[in-house]
């Protein structure tokens, strides 16, 4: 079978972000069998759009979108693939309700109720990961699969619903399983299992990087579920054996999830104190449902002031060691610990970017120090991305000590 990846998004063109689906799908399809033999860039255009489609169509047996399913006016993907196949949208009720829960904590826009519209004749494809599903669509012995955008929501998409839908137009059972990473880098990783990489047959082994987190998908093939199974636990022993203490999780759970179900588990409340994620940490943990049962409490405190008034850090530490120091985070972890009904303190201290930086403390320079009354870490960090992947990448290197430090990995 032939497939075409039809990738949608202006900023792709503009080259404002590195179009890392389309590498994604590209391989994960010659994996599957499936030749790819156009994949077409195209901007946020109605029109565009369904020229594209057109194209598609016409010498492919597969199209593979990626992006223009947001809530946004521009985000029209589906509505130009409707308007080619001449079918309509409806509003499906399931999926708004998921949106409203969604928003649970905030007031949900009014644009966002575009997400809920389904293409007819169409199957939905649930994202475990955000607001917008995605389709699964047959037509004239052709099939069309739209998936959002974001890398992470395509990815988990892919993997849990795209793939086993391909598999069945094949001779033989194709099953995949995604192992996530975090904590160790790309180019390190695929050195710890590089031996097994270059000696991949069946199952096949691939590593996408994907803000701070590293994924592997191990895919294999065989004439039965069964037989898929017994060569994917034989691969994942191996490189469980490799990399374990970097494994978070092998279900597609976010680091945050991860870290969510261990508080619980030990009936442990947490609080923040934020300096450069500026309390997208706390975000993060509190966007998970229940989310309340383990997070007390957190504190923004940006300026020297603030951490001196909010958590007592001492005007000392800071004139001798400055905002961003292992004395300040521990200080600042220290002092939500003794302030609020907490069992684990923890704070963030760096320099996000893009100025800030001395000779000493370049951009990217950031401490975290996890705390509790018998003991406490702090962890040096330097990444290398602009502001907000300096910011995203913070927070999950928070969340990964925090694992390790539950597990007494640290």
């Amino acid at each position: 079978m032939k497939a075409e990846v039809i990738c949608v998004g202006t900023e792709l063109l503009l080259g404002n972000i590195i179009n890392t689906n389309a590498r994604f799908l590209s391989q994960t399809l010659a994996e599957l069998g499936i030749d790819v033999y156009y994949q077409t860039t195209v901007g946020d255009n109605m029109e565009r759009i369904m020229d594209a489609t057109l194209n598609a169509l016409n010498r492919a047996d597969i199209l593979i979108f990626s992006g223009g399913l947001g809530p946004t006016k521009d985000d029209c993907t589906k509505e130009a693939v409707c308007k080619v196949l001449k079918r309509n949208l409806y509003l499906d009720e399931q999926i708004l309700k998921k949106i409203f829960e969604f928003f649970s904590n905030r007031q949900m826009p009014e644009s966002n109720k575009k997400q809920a519209y389904v293409p007819e004749n169409s199957e939905i494809l649930e994202n475990d990961m955000g607001t917008a599903p995605g389709f699964f669509i047959e037509t004239d012995n052709k099939i069309i699969i739209l998936l959002p955008g974001p890398p992470h929501e395509l990815i988990h998409m892919f993997n849990k619903h795209v793939i086993p839908k391909l598999s069945k137009n094949s001779n033989y059972t194709i099953k995949s399983r995604v192992i996530n990473t975090i904590g160790i880098g790309e180019s390190s990783l695929e050195e710890r299992i590089i031996d097994l990489i270059e000696a991949q047959t069946n199952p096949t082994i691939a590593t996408y990087a994907n803000n701070g987190q590293v994924d592997i998908r191990i895919t294999a093939k065989a004439d039965s579920i069964t037989g898929a199974d017994a060569l994917l636990d034989d691969i994942q022993i191996k490189i469980d054996e490799r990399i374990k203490e970097f494994i978070y999780s092998y279900n597609g759970e976010t680091i945050e999830e991860v870290v969510f179900k261990l508080l619980c588990k030990r009936q442990l409340k947490i609080g923040f104190c934020e300096s450069c994620t500026a309390g997208l940490t706390t975000s993060m943990l509190a966007s998970i449902p229940g989310a309340s049962k383990v997070l007390d409490r957190s504190f923004i405190t940006y300026s020297n002031l603030s951490k001196m008034e909010e958590v007592d850090v001492k005007s000392r530490t800071l004139e001798t060691y400055g905002a961003v120091s292992k004395e300040t985070a521990i200080e600042m972890a220290q002092g939500i610990l003794k302030k609020c009904p907490i069992d684990i303190g923890v704070s963030i201290t760096g320099i996000a970017g893009p100025t800030g930086e001395t000779d000493k403390k370049p951009i990217g320079l950031v401490y975290i120090c996890i705390a509790t009354k018998e003991r406490h870490i702090v962890v040096e960090k330097r990444f290398n991305g602009n502001r907000d992947d300096n910011r995203l990448r913070a927070a999950k290197a928070t969340f990964d000590i925090i694992r390790r430090f539950l597990l007494k990995l640290v």
